[in-house]
């Protein structure tokens, strides 16, 4: 007997329809798997056996041939399980043929026969919608993630029986609902809060220019003068993730299977700050089973590089690229994965090796020529990519214990919310959010220059030796600061520049 369920792959952060066909016939007893399975989906064998086993069901004694269709593309990981167990039930005809429509499968089992979590649930989800499925069928621990999906029906199953339960008739699943996605946003919590940094009001300031416009930042300065704590302070100035973003972070977190079980919607922006002796695979992504980089698991957040000329030289180059074109491409024979990568790009460094170069209390102790080498360590390439370079100071001891409050991150959380929904606003429809997404031909149309502009970026492109590159991160920054009223101008003014 021939009986077909439907699952889900993923390539990537996409979900594609994956078809489990089970041809059960009398014959010399055996069980083979077709349509490019790897290792994880030939094993699924045993522990589809296990399963069966374990809800009193009897494995068939007959030559049963499992097929994953399309068999031109390759089949990884133990998602198919549950939906090869179903097909098997299916063809043996303890289940009712129709019992599938309309509806697709996707989990691991285990041998007692509990249904495990999947890598890419959400993904997964979405591909079913797309490709017209009223239903799917998903690990108990993944359902939250998928249940905002709206015109699908989320159904979690914690084990092989409850499933065989619902396609029985005996005893429905339920569709789990989301809870809003607004109550979701009020639960954000503050890890760490700019009331809590006493002084540099200069670079608190640029922090919030550069988190109103998405702009990449660098600070130079000694160490313990903030830079770290006003680095992980960011993510709590940065505007509300809205329901598209949220899920696509939440897509490419699922895929790399840093979500947390039961976990529902990333409410908020995500903030990695990988160790310097991370590989270019690791901060980019890749790798022989493909998987998300540091850099995409930042992707609508804050990727932090502490001590930046410690990172080795090749993994920082590789940063380049996603940098600019805001996604990376890992391209395999097979099959060829894009994971977005539009994160904004936070460094910190001392100014030399041993950090006192430019004290006015501590002297420092290097040469000039191991100032050079390690400034050297990052590229004038990399540099051009980073829109402001901040010069930290050491804060005064006075200026420390000082009781006078400094401004609490919620505050500069409403300025620059206000400054990216303007943004926003003026960009409707270009496919942009922010000052530091704008192209070329949108630099020009919104960010006009008057003759005296050209003039004063024309003086110091021959005075800095400025890059092409350089020059429109100077505009685009200059078009940002709009987190005050007094501020908003339609078009860039020498001043700004």
């Amino acid at each position: 007997m021939l009986a077909s369920v439907q699952s889900m792959g993923l390539t990537g952060i996409q979900g594609y329809p994956v078809t489990v066909e089970a041809y059960c016939v009398d014959g010399m007893p055996m069980f083979e798997i077709v349509g490019l399975p790897d290792a994880a989906v030939k094993e699924s064998r045993e522990r589809v056996r296990a399963a069966m086993s374990a809800c009193r069901m009897q494995f068939p004694v007959a030559r049963l041939t499992l097929n994953l269709a399309p068999a031109d593309v390759r089949k990884e990981g133990p998602a198919y399980d549950l939906p090869i167990a179903l097909a098997i039930l299916s063809a043996m005809g303890r289940l009712p043929g129709e019992a599938m429509e309309g509806m697709a499968a996707v989990g691991e089992l285990s041998l007692s026969g509990s249904v495990m979590g999947v890598r890419g649930a959400l993904s997964m989800a979405i591909a079913a919608k797309e490709n017209g499925l009223r239903a799917i069928m998903l690990p108990a621990s993944n359902a939250a993630e998928a249940a905002c999906i709206e015109g699908l029906d989320i159904l979690p199953v914690a084990h092989l029986s409850d499933a065989i339960a619902h396609l029985s008739g005996r005893k429905k699943i339920e569709p789990l609902r989301a809870r809003p996605y607004a109550e979701l946003l009020g639960e954000r919590r503050m890890v760490c809060d700019f009331a809590d940094v006493r002084g540099q009001k200069g670079a608190k300031r640029a922090l919030e220019i550069a988190a109103a416009g998405g702009h990449n930042v660098l600070m130079i300065g000694p160490p313990g003068s903030g830079k770290t704590m006003m680095a992980r302070c960011l993510p709590g100035i940065l505007p509300d993730m809205t329901l598209e973003e949220a899920l696509e972070v939440t897509r490419i977190h699922s895929a790399a299977g840093t979500l947390a079980a039961d976990a529902g919607l990333m409410a908020e922006r995500p903030f990695r700050a990988p160790h310097h002796t991370v590989s270019a695979v690791a901060l980019v992504g890749g790798g022989t089973k493909a998987r998300p980089g540091e850099i995409s698991l930042a992707h609508d957040g804050v990727l932090f590089l502490d001590e930046l000329p410690e990172y080795d030289r090749g993994a920082l180059e590789a940063l380049r690229q996603p940098l600019e074109d805001g996604f990376v491409s890992v391209v395999r024979v097979s099959a060829q994965a894009k994971y977005p990568a539009r994160a904004m790009l936070v460094a910190a460094m001392n100014p030399c090796p041993c950090g006192n170069y430019g004290s006015a209390t501590q002297p420092c102790r290097c040469t000039q020529k191991e100032i050079a080498r390690y400034l050297g360590r990052i590229s004038g390439p990399l540099l051009d990519r980073i829109d402001m370079q901040l010069e930290v100071t050491a804060v005064p001891v006075r200026q420390i214990t000082e009781s006078a409050p400094e401004e609490p991150s919620a505050d500069i959380h409403k300025r620059v919310q206000a400054a990216r929904e303007r943004q926003q606003k003026r960009y409707a429809g270009e496919g942009i959010s922010c000052n530091a997404e704008l192209s070329a031909r949108q630099l020009e149309t919104f960010c006009p220059l008057d003759d005296a502009c050209r003039e004063l970026l024309g003086k110091a492109c021959d005075t800095y030796h400025l890059s092409m590159r350089a020059v429109s991160r100077v505009r685009k920054v200059a078009r940002t600061p709009g987190v005050s009223p007094k501020r908003r101008r339609k078009n860039t003014s020498p001043r700004r520049l």
